[in-house]
């Protein structure tokens, strides 16, 4: 089986995949089992271990014996550089990195392609797999992150904006006559009370920050598949205008499709 491992700087998302794979089938296709848990830079490669371990026991799995490959993504150095070592030490095979000199598939048309986050380009790499191009992801993140794909399976750009959750933080922390709300849908868009205000102004202010962006995006490339995932994706997706679809485990398919490029023969 293949672990693959998105390693963000808010949550980690762990995958457990089965070795061999059918494309085009959804980003969930032969996806066992999955697991999220907070990033903690702090954490060292042995409780990594101890953590995968447990995870994979609870589904009845044996970490030694079933797990063939891993592929990883961060854009945590510390964190990436934990994940490589609890690899080294408990398996006996490399991992497959997003990094420079991994075969993608997908050509970077970015000022410098080193400066694309590993998994701008895992979610790039799945969703032309999934649905052609051009085609815009959508990842609800720390950041907010638009990825656009041409209709040649090119990473020809995008946009980041600051985050849902941590834009609630920020104005939590900021005003202290408002306090943290429940992120759902209120009854009316004028909201008639403050919870409901906040809930109004998050919700629909977010969506229609992404239908904005994702109308000023097909001005340049016409029309398009809009793509959403990330934490948050299932919240935004039903009010949008825009999104078409929705992948929850769309980084985890980009992880696989390139460790399926990578891996030794």
């Amino acid at each position: 089986m293949l672990l693959t491992l998105d390693a963000g700087n808010t949550n980690t998302v762990i995958g457990l995949y089965a070795s061999e794979m059918s494309t085009k089938k959804g980003a969930g296709e032969g996806l066992i089992e999955h697991w999220r848990l907070s990033t903690e830079a702090e954490r060292t490669s042995d409780e990594y271990a101890v953590l995968i371990r447990n995870f994979l026991d609870t589904v009845g799995y044996d970490m030694d014996e079933e797990v063939s490959g891993a592929a990883i993504c961060s854009g945590v150095p510390r964190v990436l550089m934990n994940l490589r070592m609890m690899i080294g030490r408990y398996f006996e095979w490399a991992p497959i990195v997003i990094e420079p000199g991994v075969k993608t598939g997908m050509p970077i048309l970015y000022d410098n392609p080193k400066e694309v986050g590993a998994d701008r380009i895992a979610n790039s790499v799945a969703a032309f797999d999934l649905y052609g191009g051009p085609t815009v992801v959508v990842d609800f993140g720390t950041g907010t992150n638009f990825d656009i794909i041409s209709a040649n399976g090119e990473f020809i750009g995008g946009a980041i904006a600051p985050g849902i959750e941590i834009s609630m933080d920020a104005l939590f922390g900021r005003a202290a006559a408002l306090r943290a709300v429940e992120l759902i849908e209120p009854r009316n868009v004028i909201g008639k009370n403050t919870v409901e205000s906040l809930q109004s102004g998050i919700l629909y202010g977010f969506t229609s920050l992404i239908d904005g962006m994702v109308r000023r995006f097909q001005h340049e490339i016409g029309e398009c598949t809009v793509v959403a995932t990330g934490g948050l994706a299932h919240v935004i997706a039903p009010v949008s205008e825009t999104i078409q679809r929705e992948e929850p485990f769309l980084t985890l398919h980009g992880l696989r499709l390139v460790y399926h490029k990578n891996r030794p023969v």
